[in-house]
């Protein structure tokens, strides 16, 4: 085979590639406007009014999410005090006292331990980021569920924005948006991903909306 016949070769698998990529971002976008339509608005109205209760009473709001969750948790926990005015924390926003249970005490019981360190009460509200929601049975994020599990007996409110068939968390939950699963392939970024949407959703929502945000107050 010539040099040309090589570049045109290159070339051609070149093009084939891109309309590929072409085919699945087209594909992804689409999937991304599924999962929009098939959000459940009531349930996530029903956690607007659990939240703004916990902000009238006095409470805490307390975020927990490991992996990707735990970093929408850290932006979460910003918008929630900066933008709606809440007293607001994620455990895994301290790393020290994170890494230090769990060599002590074990992963499993990591939050659960960091919530009665904080003297977490009724008033309080645990909110769950998480692509499952938590299954001890299959192991997955024991350390949600232990958590839910301390939150009911003291009494807080749970409200959950999670995937798939949203696990422990939609099972105990005062209120669970559940990111619907449209691509077995893609339910991890797509529950990441609306994480974000419901959140922002909520801090920009009338009954909790407090404080103007930065780029809407410019002109």
């Amino acid at each position: 085979m010539g040099r040309n016949s090589s570049i045109t070769s290159a070339s051609e698998s070149g093009v084939v590639a891109q309309s590929l990529g072409l085919d699945f971002v087209r594909e992804y976008l689409d999937e991304v406007r599924r999962v929009t339509d098939g959000l459940d608005a009531e349930e996530i109205e029903r956690a607007s009014v659990v939240l703004a209760d916990t902000r009238q009473r006095g409470g805490r709001l307390f975020v927990l999410g490991v992996g990707g969750s735990a970093s929408n948790a850290s932006h979460l926990v910003n918008d929630f005090r900066k933008i709606a005015g809440f007293e607001a924390y994620a455990p895994t926003d301290n790393v020290s006292e994170l890494t230090a249970r769990t060599n002590d005490e074990g992963w499993a019981t990591v939050f659960e331990s960091w919530l009665a360190g904080s003297r977490l009460r009724s008033e309080d509200t645990i909110l769950v980021l998480s692509v499952g929601g938590g299954n001890l049975e299959k192991n997955v994020s024991p350390n949600l569920v232990k958590a839910l599990e301390y939150a009911r007996l003291v009494g807080a409110s749970i409200v959950g924005i999670v995937g798939r068939d949203g696990g422990y968390t939609a099972r105990v939950a005062d209120a669970c948006v559940i990111v619907p699963t449209v691509s077995d392939a893609h339910v991890t970024p797509h529950a990441e991903a609306f994480q974000g949407i419901v959140w922002h959703l909520l801090v920009s929502h009338p009954a909790l909306k407090q404080a103007q945000t930065k780029w809407e107050s410019v002109r």
